[in-house]
């Protein structure tokens, strides 16, 4: 059986010597399918797109932002060879720090939701796991196939779903069951800390810039870890001042609605 083929594509262009220029660069190409990567070399002024498409259907695209673009080369290569260029060390950097983050804080989370009776602590942690596992998940695939990396960005949305609908049937039994009052120091305390950690992964996964799939879905993941945070210590606090649990079931159920949303916009990214 003969391998999948790939362009390898090399331009000049001639106003690009800032991350500016590359910025818009990598903006104007996100919008073009069947980018596999970019890499750029400020210094030379150079561009090497990796894709499966032919220049004809990118060289347009870079005209039109007016930098001096001028075509230097095409060349077909094995799709199945990888090249471990620095973008894909900077993803690979990038994905454990924030596996690790995530793992962390999954357990974290878990533990003291469970001593805090909060359901919404909880959700936060089930989700800190999915988005650990996503990030796995996405480490397998730095620097393979576009095919490969929208296969893995599927999954990932797969396995959101799925840790929602539990989450859902959590948040139900607990409805009906009534349990304990949630203890608000702890949940602020925890989330407080979680929010941290979510915002630290949004940085450093935006300062890639990448328009792969599963690092698209990775952003997607930690801007909603952050808004999740934010959910449980206002939720934490209404636990404190009006005296009940309720607050507590709701965010849990919205932190699932919101995982399910972004669920369903990565199996969008995937197609």
């Amino acid at each position: 059986m003969s391998s999948t083929k790939t362009n390898k594509i090399k331009y000049h262009i001639a106003n690009m010597d800032c991350p500016c220029e590359e910025r818009l660069v990598r903006m104007k190409l996100s919008e073009v399918e069947g980018i596999r990567l970019l890499s750029f070399d400020l210094n030379e002024r150079t561009l090497t797109v990796t894709c499966e498409i032919p220049a004809t259907e990118i060289t347009p695209t870079l005209e039109s932002l007016n930098l001096g673009t001028h075509l230097l080369s095409e060349e077909t290569i094995d799709d199945d060879v990888k090249t471990d260029t620095e973008e894909d060390k900077t993803q690979r950097k990038i994905l454990i720090q924030v596996l690790v983050i995530n793992a962390v804080f999954f357990v974290l989370e878990t533990v003291f939701g469970y001593i805090a009776d909060s359901m919404g602590l909880v959700a936060d942690g089930l989700d800190m796991l999915a988005d650990a596992l996503v990030y796995g998940m996405s480490l397998a695939v730095v620097g393979a196939t576009v095919r490969r990396k929208k296969r893995v960005a599927m999954w990932c949305g797969i396995i959101q779903l799925t840790l929602a609908v539990i989450g859902l049937w959590e948040v139900l039994r607990r409805f009906l069951g009534m349990e304990e009052m949630p203890h608000y120091i702890v949940m602020i305390s925890v989330s407080g800390a979680a929010l941290i950690a979510n915002a630290l992964c949004l940085w450093l996964l935006q300062r890639s810039h990448s328009i792969d799939a599963h690092m698209k879905a990775s952003v997607i993941f930690s801007a909603n870890d952050v808004i999740i945070n934010l959910g449980v210590i206002a939720a934490a606090l209404m636990v404190h001042f009006i005296g009940s649990g309720i607050p507590d079931l709701v965010v849990g159920l919205i932190i699932f609605c919101i995982v399910i949303s972004g669920a369903l916009r990565i199996l969008k990214l995937s197609k």
